[in-house]
């Protein structure tokens, strides 16, 4: 296929919108950056690195940043820094997004559009038939999306902050609760979609929703949804939400790498993400399932991050002091990082492979306020043959009817406390591994207690543990550091005298009180959801018998954390957590359709035959390096 008149930048040749065909007869919108010198391009053949994204192959991604540098790079600017280094850079709108043809379905399609894409790009002259994909969130997604079909060319993969290993639990559903991040995004992204940037009375429409107000009367119905004017959108959020059971929709190869690991053998994969991030769990999901079948070839690198902000020092309302920055200390920038893995993989660089997992840890800060008001939690870099730590100690820490956590068991019998779950009345959100979420979530760390800021927050705006429907268990106050390191697993024995409900778990480190904070701070660190009626089986759901005791577990995100001495381990346990996930009406009507709501009275049991319990992954001191 011939290439569109270039553009020359220097050591840069540019042909855009070259329109590649996919096995369907649409064309996807693709730039071709290649090496130039006085505006011809040079001759022979060079190593391509490729990225697929939905957000304007021309546009800027505020993660391509430094620490150095925050103003971020235009995607020219990316691939101008490749391209100097010798490599051809492709990039495209993913379809039905931008200059692309064809109609937009979120994640699916990738698979095939992407074989083409590469099937094609490796008939290039400019190809010498090595090809690295790149790529952070839904870029992320488009690269895990290739493998199940083994396309052409396929060398190396970067995957920044997604990538899903199953989308199913976690990314779109967690625990069987659907992540509203997704409606959210939806509502966004529906106002650049071709649909309203050609209609300026769709776009208009769009507009004027007020996605606050569209939260409040959830759940919502098809065709009376803040996206009902780009049907689109709106059906393929639905398509997401109705889908409650695990069946054939989340084996699809975009939401299910975990289906086709082996077919990555012998491919080098280089993962990242942050703690703060809703992909934590898929990319270690990734690392451990890659790793099975191809263990020399994977590298993981997990910061104190929201999603993409590995060049900024803090999350939320916590900073974790200036080396939890990415550069200077994996590598001189994110920029640089990507080189040398592609320089190694691509070009056969000598330089020695990069360590298996590199980790923050965080905590060890001073406990007080910065300059800029956020909490100095602190935290160090290190690094592991291995993930989960080969010398994690998976410890059981029990709840206590008194409200104590503690490594021995209750030894009472017939102890257990209860709520009521309104879901008219839900949990807010406080920070967590949160994306897209703006503006009625923000991911981080923040102290446990709400304002007037806080959506769905009301006066008296007091501790999250001050809620009634809020059971708070904590140890006593430590003796000596404890580090935590590794996935994380809440096992409770519940009953409820409805047929479904949620339970939550938040795993927090409460500081003591210092002159900043006389109420001290409660920080979360991780959470987690599990909708009852997923409890043994995700295929197959099972509805609760009011009053009988079932036992469930709920996974929060993995996590990385050394409890000081002087403080306190606690753990949250509540059945919701809105608007991060949509709030179970406690009916047992289908997912997505509920139009009905009662109040749950839950139960929390713990006693010797019934030990409620957080199994925290404790490393022993002296051990990390």
């Amino acid at each position: 296929m011939s290439l569109t008149p270039p553009t020359s930048r220097g050591e840069v040749l540019i042909h855009s919108d070259v329109m590649v065909r996919m096995r369907d007869g649409v064309h996807l919108a693709t730039d071709i950056h290649v090496p130039a010198r006085d505006g011809i391009s040079l001759p022979g053949s060079f190593p391509v690195v490729l990225e697929r994204t939905p957000y304007d192959k021309t546009g800027i991604r505020v993660s391509e940043r430094s620490a150095l540098d925050p103003k971020p790079k235009t995607r020219q600017e990316i691939a101008a820094y490749f391209v100097k280094q010798g490599f051809v850079v492709v990039l495209q709108d993913c379809r039905g997004r931008y200059r692309s043809e064809g109609d937009f379905t979120k994640y699916i399609g990738d698979t095939e559009d992407g074989f083409d894409t590469l099937q094609w790009v490796v008939q290039q002259d400019w190809c010498n038939g090595k090809i690295g994909t790149f790529g952070i969130s839904y870029s992320a997604h488009t690269q895990t999306a290739l493998i199940s079909l083994q396309p052409p060319g396929l060398t190396s993969l970067f995957i920044d902050c997604g990538g899903f290993a199953n989308a199913y639990r976690g990314g779109i559903r967690h625990g069987g609760a659907f992540e509203l991040k997704q409606a959210t995004w939806a509502f966004k992204n529906a106002q650049v979609s071709p649909a309203a940037l050609d209609d300026p009375l769709i776009l208009a429409a769009l507009k004027a929703q007020n996605i606050e107000d569209w939260f409040k009367v959830m759940p919502w119905k098809r065709g009376h949804s803040p996206m009902q004017c780009v049907p689109e959108y709106e059906d393929y959020l639905f398509e997401q939400w109705e889908h409650g059971n695990f069946d054939d929709y989340w084996r699809q190869p975009e939401l299910y790498a975990a289906g086709h690991y082996e077919k990555l053998r012998g491919i080098p994969v280089f993962l990242m993400c942050g703690w703060w991030d809703p992909y934590a769990q898929t990319t270690t999901d990734n690392y451990t399932g890659i790793s099975r079948h191809s263990a020399d070839t994977v590298s993981m690198v997990l910061g104190p991050w929201i999603h993409g902000q590995r060049s900024v020092s803090h999350a939320g309302d916590v900073d974790f002091g200036p080396n939890a920055v990415l550069d200077g200390a994996i590598a001189p920038d994110y920029l640089a990082l990507r080189l040398q893995w592609f320089e190694r993989t691509l070009k056969s660089d000598p330089a020695p492979p990069p360590p298996r997992v590199r980790y923050f840890r965080m905590g060890g800060g001073c406990g007080r306020r910065n300059a800029q008001g956020r909490l100095e939690h602190g935290g160090s870099w290190h690094s592991a043959p291995d993930w989960p730590l080969p010398n994690m100690v998976l410890t059981p820490y029990h709840l206590h009817p008194d409200g104590s956590l503690k490594t021995s068991l209750a030894q009472e019998v017939d102890t257990s406390r209860s709520y009521q779950f309104d879901p008219a009345h839900p949990v807010p959100t406080i920070g967590g591994s949160v994306t897209s979420g703006e503006p009625l979530m923000f991911a981080g760390a923040f102290d446990q207690r709400t304002n007037a800021q806080l959506f769905g927050a009301h006066a008296p705006f007091l501790p999250l543990a001050a809620r009634a429907d809020v059971l708070v268990f904590q140890t006593e106050v430590l003796t000596q550091d404890v580090e935590v390191t590794g996935p994380i697993v809440v096992r409770l024995w519940i009953s409820s005298d409805a047929p479904d409900t949620d339970f939550t778990a938040k795993l927090i480190d409460v500081h003591p009180p210092t002159v900043d904070d006389p109420s001290g701070f409660a920080m979360n660190l991780t959470d987690g959801i599990l909708r009852c009626r997923y409890r043994n089986s995700w295929e197959h759901p099972q509805w609760l018998i009011p009053g009988e005791v079932a036992c469930i577990e709920i996974e929060p995100m993995p996590t990385s954390n050394v409890f000081l001495k002087g403080h306190r381990i606690r753990l949250d346990i509540s059945s919701s957590n809105f608007p991060r996930f949509d709030v179970n009406p406690n009916t047992g009507e289908p997912e997505g359709r509920a139009q009905r709501q009662q109040v749950a009275l839950n139960t929390v049991w713990m006693r010797p035959d019934r030990p409620s319990q957080i199994v925290l992954p404790i490393i022993p001191a002296q051990t990390t390096t």
